[in-house]
C-alpha cells in the first residue's frame, strides 16, 4: 500500500491551526526566520513549501537570503539579532551551505529555544526528519490495527513526547528495524530517535556485512542514502514497510529515492513514494515544533 505524506501531513496542520488560532487571540503569530544561502533549486523548492504550509496555518515563515559569497561572521551576526528578536520564535539554516560556512558554529550559536531544527546540543526539539519517520510508521500501526485516521482523529507527534501511545511504542520496540545509511540529517537522528523510544534498529553501512540479509530479514526498512536501487525486490520480505528517506534527481532529471517504487510496491506491504512520502511529513513537523516554540516562548 501506498502511504500518502501529504495526506499524514493535512492532519498534522489541522491540529496545528487550532494551536495558532489560539496564540493569535494573545496577538502572538508563530514566526519562523529561514536562513537561505544562494539558489540551490532543491532548496528553493523547499524553503518555498515551508513558506506556503506556514501561511496554510497562520504562521509566518521569514526568507532571509545571501550570496554564496557570504562569510560566517556576516551570517552569525544575524542569528545573534535573532536570538534577541521576541517576533521571531525559530531560527531555520538551509541546508546546504557552501564550503567556507562553519555550519556547527551557526548551529551552537542559534538560540536553544528557537532551534526547531534540532541541531544545537541543547535544542528541546527533536529534528523534524525521524519525527516525521515514527508519525509515519505510527500511521501504518493505526492502519493495520483498525485504527483509521482522519484529521480530526490523527495524532500529533510532538517535539516533547515522539509517541502518543504505550500500544504502538510496545508494537515498535517487537519489530525488527533496519536502517540503511547514518547520515548527520539522516540515518543518525532517526537511529538515536528509535533508540531513545527503546529500540535497537540494525545499521547497514559500507562496513556493514552480509547487509542484503539483514534487509531480508527486516519488518522495518529506513532508508536514507540517497543513491538509487539501494534496495531492489530480492533483498526484501513480503509485507515489509519501507520508507524512503533518501533523494536524488536521476539522470532524467526526476526526483528519485532508494528504491525503486514499481518494483517493490508489490512486495512492500506499506511503502513511503518520492516524492509525496516522508517529505511532506518532515515539513509538518517543522511547523510543529515551530507552534511548540512560539507558545513556549509566549
Amino acid at each position: 500500500m501506498r502511504i500518502d505524506g501529504t495526506e499524514i501531513a493535512e492532519g498534522i496542520y489541522f491540529k496545528l491551526k487550532g494551536s495558532v488560532g489560539e496564540l493569535k487571540k494573545k496577538n502572538v503569530v508563530p514566526q519562523l526566520a529561514v536562513i537561505l544561502v544562494g539558489e540551490n533549486p532543491a532548496s528553493v523548492a523547499y524553503v518555498t513549501l515551508k513558506q506556503k504550509k506556514g501561511e496554510a496555518i497562520g504562521a509566518l515563515v521569514n526568507l532571509i537570503k545571501y550570496p554564496t559569497t557570504v562569510t560566517t561572521e556576516e551570517l552569525e551576526l544575524k542569528v545573534k539579532k535573532l536570538n534577541d528578536d521576541p517576533n521571531f520564535h525559530g531560527i531555520l539554516i538551509q541546508r546546504p551551505l557552501p564550503e567556507q560556512i562553519d555550519v556547527e558554529r551557526l548551529e551552537m550559536l542559534t538560540s536553544p529555544q528557537k532551534d526547531v531544527d534540532g541541531f544545537h546540543l541543547n535544542s528541546p526539539y527533536t529534528l523534524p526528519l525521524p519525527l516525521a519517520v515514527v508519525r509515519i510508521i505510527e500511521f501504518v500501526y493505526n492502519e493495520t490495527n483498525g485504527l483509521k485516521e482522519t484529521k480530526e482523529t490523527s495524532p500529533s507527534v510532538s517535539s516533547g513526547s515522539p509517541v502518543p501511545s504505550e500500544t504502538f511504542q510496545s508494537w515498535l520496540k517487537s519489530q525488527n528495524i533496519v536502517v540503511i545509511g547514518k547520515g548527520p540529517t539522516g540515518g543518525g537522528p532517526i537511529i538515536k530517535l528509535l533508540n531513545k523510544l527503546g529500540t535497537t534498529p540494525h545499521l547497514i553501512d559500507s562496513k556493514t556485512e552480509n547487509p542484503e540479509q539483514l534487509m531480508k530479514n527486516a519488518d522495518i526498512i529506513i532508508a536514507s542514502v540517497g543513491r538509487e536501487n539501494v534496495v531492489t525486490s530480492d533483498k526484501i520480505k513480503n509485507g515489509v514497510i519501507l520508507v524512503g528517506v533518501g533523494i536524488l534527481r536521476g539522470e532524467d532529471r526526476k526526483l528519485k529515492g532508494d528504491y525503486d517504487v514499481e518494483k517493490i510496491k508489490d512486495i512492500a506491504g506499506y511503502y513511503t513514494p518520492t516524492p509525496g512520502g516522508v517529505g511532506p511529513v518532515n515539513v509538518a513537523m517543522l511547523m510543529e515544533n515551530l507552534v511548540t516554540a512560539a507558545e513556549k516562548q509566549t
